[in-house]
């Protein structure tokens, strides 16, 4: 509603009793739930733009050093390319944008409700499911069980998709370009990301990245 020339919104919680977050298989369930709607023709989303923030974050960082601006700058330039080429095997369609376990949470029915939904856009359905197989594969932050699970309840393992390692890549390279922006305010936050532009250098493991 409008009042006094400012528009005010009204927010209820999810559940009365606190944020308890849904699991892997619920997200799964939400995913392919929200993948089957029909945006009507007045509702007008973006569609996705995967990198839209990612140049301004590398080009605007006081933390990172000119060496690693201009390795981060070759690595945008080359992942656009690679996205570029993929090869989307799901109908396009409404995504969340930004589907992990830490935006779901469940009501006081223990059902599932997506949050956070200011990257809702038009675009391929593998970017919604590339997360959950990032957490697991790259990061170990799911087990092996709840992945399968998650990749059975949506009907679609992107793990099996060919172009899933790239999808990965930006996925991760991602991640680093939105740490970088905290790592000017936060010793720990600085830590992990020069952490992590060293593991995109060298190829190391990212068991060692922590979530923030």
């Amino acid at each position: 509603m409008v009042a006094d020339g400012h528009v005010v919104t009204f927010w209820e919680p999810v559940s009365e009793d606190g944020d308890q977050y849904a699991t892997v298989a619920q997200v799964a369930q939400v995913l392919a739930r929200l993948h089957a709607l029909v945006p009507p023709g007045g509702l007008q989303l973006p569609a996705l733009s995967p990198f839209a923030s990612a140049a301004d974050r590398i080009s605007a960082s006081r933390w990172l050093s000119t060496a690693d601006q201009d390795f981060l700058t070759a690595q945008l330039d080359r992942l656009r390319d690679e996205y570029a080429g993929l090869r989307f095997v799901l109908e396009p369609g409404v995504i969340h944008g930004d589907a992990s376990i830490g935006n779901v949470l469940r009501d006081s029915r223990g059902r599932p409700v997506l949050i956070d939904l200011d990257s809702f856009a038009i675009g391929p359905r593998e970017w919604d499911l590339a997360l959950t197989a990032v957490y697991f594969d790259s990061f170990g932050w799911h087990k092996r069980e709840e992945y399968e699970g998650f990749a059975r309840v949506y009907g679609f393992d992107i793990m099996r998709w060919p172009g899933y390692l790239v999808m990965c890549a930006v996925r991760e390279f991602l991640m680093v370009t939105w740490i970088i922006r905290k790592a000017i305010h936060s010793n720990a936050a600085a830590a992990e990301a020069s952490k992590r532009i060293a593991a995109l250098r060298t190829g190391a493991s990212r068991k060692d990245w922590q979530p923030y």
